[in-house]
């Protein structure tokens, strides 16, 4: 072995000379030849060595140059076959030193490399026989930032998104597996390359979906494997491709999540429904492997029939009873009971109850059924007619209070309606709470019922007779002088309050002597005034006022009601009460408009009220139907026939002043 840094530090000419005389002329040739030896090896550079020794940390190798290489002991891996003496390696020439190599180098020697070599080699090899789109398998060794390091003779990159078709929890499962994988990408200059092995299942799966594709057939039978359950239902694999296994296609009975009746990774037959080539999507159903429980569901259950049946679920507008696998009803709130007033369906079944019911109606297309509860008991409105006749008195509960009338519970579920007019005979009620109170006890006669429509109207005036008939006409005569309190004025007259809940009507014209424009320049409210009863109408229930006329002597009496009759007035043209027996005032004043107007609200208020009730009570309770059907008619009704009342009294009252 020839130390060149050796021999150049050695500045003694006389060496020289001596090599010069052993080899002659020979000496400078040969070690020229030796220099341009040295110039073939260049850095990077593989070539054949030759061990020629080692110990623990270094391998000494003989490449051919003028001074050996060294080696690290580490490049020699456990599985590698270990140094020997006069063994060949092939080694990459790391570095090298210059003709001017330092003097002071300890060893002396080549930079040299087993393992790369190797790793080039592999390479250069690797690079014949691979190209990209190429199929290669290798063994996964190790998980690096963003994915996996895969060994298929040289490492290449599998990026975790590549690992499958959907990511997996923890790629480092695959350590040590053997896979198989597409080159996505060579970089010589980096010497990368990137592998996907989602790709090539993909390429696989879409070879094997067209396949499976043309040879499936709508209604066949197959076997797949569950791989994915979402609340909607659950992903099947049929060998190549996924079909839908929709909730609904499971089974006949009801289901809450999909995981009731699979599992993933569970091994299930289905039924292939349909097959869309165009999109590759393929539905598949579970229940239609047995019969549809929904055929001949109008002979095992005909309608009307009473049957029973467990409650499984129980929503805001009725419950779902069960009658058999796949077979549900509907029982709406509505068809629960005849008389309770329910809120919420719980409060008459809960989940897990079992309970009669009765076929309503069928829908076999919808695969729908309609339940009622009450119709397994008697319909107590059938009995109503027969417990409360006509002209009964009866005793209720005041259940519910509106501005035209109250709500009298007789028993639980059978309500009647005491209108407002039908409260007192002469008092003038504007809303039943002036008399009235909830949960008050009090006695009712029955006036008439519609058992059609579940109606009872009530009366409580019509307990006592008719004052208008004897009291009154009475105890108020023609001519007969009395004091009351004005109570209200209108532009037509005054109401004077001559007891409780008994007016007259002071009309405009028989106020004064004089033409009056305004009636609140003589009197105000709460005025004690003296009048002259001018006639009292039973008929009409209205008595007539005279202010001016309270001092007339019988003289005037008798002038007046003469000139009226030359005059040639009639019943229909008299005003102010004079005359015959013709009407007290022909002027529709504000009270005979109210009341005109309370009548016909009354009639209209009431049925278009019990229209709008029983329609709204069906879908959402009688009692809010009735109270907000009626009380929209009665408003509307009342309002429509004071205005009337108010403009014809306006007009009249004006030409009576003149006519007086």
């Amino acid at each position: 072995m020839v130390n060149r840094n050796l021999i150049r530090s050695l500045e003694d000419d006389s060496l020289e000379t001596e090599l010069q005389g052993l080899f002659g002329g020979e000496a400078e040739t040969s070690f020229d030849l030796a220099l341009e030896q040295e110039a073939d090896f260049e850095v990077n550079n593989i070539i054949d060595g030759i061990i020629v020794s080692f110990d623990d940390e270094y391998v000494v190798i003989d490449v051919g140059f003028k001074s050996e290489g060294s080696i690290s002991r580490n490049e020699w891996g456990q599985d590698d076959d270990q140094p020997e003496v006069g063994g060949s390696v092939q080694v990459l020439i790391e570095e090298v030193e210059d003709e001017f190599g330092p003097a002071n180098d300890p060893h002396g020697m080549v930079s040299l490399s087993k393992r790369k070599a190797e790793k080039i080699l592999a390479w250069t090899a690797m690079m014949e026989k691979i190209d990209e789109g190429q199929i290669v398998k290798g063994t996964v060794t190790r998980k690096i930032k963003g994915g996996l390091l895969v060994d298929i003779g040289v490492n290449v990159f599998l990026p975790a998104s590549q690992v499958d078709i959907r990511r997996p929890n923890d790629i480092a499962d695959y350590i040590g597996q053997e896979v198989e994988c597409e080159v996505l990408k060579i970089d010589e200059a980096r010497r990368n390359i990137v592998v996907s092995r989602r790709s090539m299942i993909e390429r696989q799966r879409r070879a094997q979906r067209e396949a499976l594709l043309a040879e499936l057939t709508e209604g066949e039978l197959r076997k797949g494997v569950v791989k994915n359950i979402a609340d909607f239902g659950a992903f099947v694999d049929l060998g190549g491709i996924d079909g839908l296994l929709h909730i609904t296609d499971m089974s006949w009975e009801r289901i809450g999540h999909p995981s009731e009746m699979v599992s993933i990774d569970q091994e299930i037959e289905v039924m292939i429904l349909k097959i869309d080539h165009e999109k590759e999507k393929i539905a598949l159903g579970m229940k239609q492997k047995s019969a549809n429980p929904w055929e001949g569901i109008e002979e095992r259950y005909p309608v009307n029939t009473k049957v029973e049946g467990e409650v499984v679920n129980v929503m805001s507008y009725g419950a779902f009873v069960k009658l058999e696998a796949g077979i549900e009803g509907l029982v709406h709130i509505s068809e629960m009971s005849w008389t309770k007033r329910i809120n919420h369906p719980n409060e008459m079944v809960q989940i897990g109850d079992e309970i009669d019911v009765v076929i309503l109606a069928i829908d076999k297309g919808g695969q729908q059924l309609s339940l009622g509860m009450k119709q397994t008991q008697a319909n107590p409105w059938e009995e109503v007619e027969k417990s409360y006749p006509i002209d009964t008195v009866v005793k209720g509960r005041v259940r519910n209070l509106t501005n035209y009338g109250a709500f009298i519970e007789l028993e639980e579920g059978i309500d009647g309606l005491l209108h407002v007019s039908d409260i007192s005979w002469t008092r003038k009620i504007g809303h039943p709470n002036e008399v009235l109170e909830k949960g008050q006890e009090i006695e009712c006669k029955v006036l008439s019922m519609d058992i059609e429509r579940r109606r009872i109207a009530l009366g409580i005036k019509q307990l006592d007779a008719d004052p208008w008939t004897t009291d009154i006409p009475e105890r108020y005569k023609p001519g007969q002088k009395i004091t009351g309190s004005v109570t209200k004025i209108t532009n037509f007259g005054v109401f004077i309050g001559l007891e409780d809940g008994l007016e007259g009507l002071l009309h405009i014209s028989e106020m004064t002597d004089e033409q009056v424009e305004d009636p609140e320049t003589l009197v105000k409210v709460g005025e004690e005034i003296e009048v002259k009863v001018l006639r009292v109408d039973t008929e009409d229930r209205k008595i007539g006022l005279s202010r001016k006329r309270v001092d007339w002597t019988p003289e005037q009496e008798a002038k007046a009601k003469a000139s009226e009759e030359v005059a040639g007035g009639t019943d229909e043209d008299l005003k102010g009460g004079l005359g015959g027996d013709g009407p007290l005032f022909k002027v529709p004043s504000e009270e005979a408009g109210e009341e005109a107007g309370e009548e016909a609200g009354e009639e209209a208020g009431e049925e278009a009220g019990e229209e709008a009730g029983e329609e709204a009570g069906e879908e959402a309770g009688e009692e809010a139907g009735e109270e907000a059907g009626e009380e929209a008619g009665e408003e509307a009704a009342e309002e429509a026939a004071e205005e009337a009342g108010d403009d014809v009294a306006d007009s009249e009252g004006s030409d009576d002043s003149e006519d007086a």
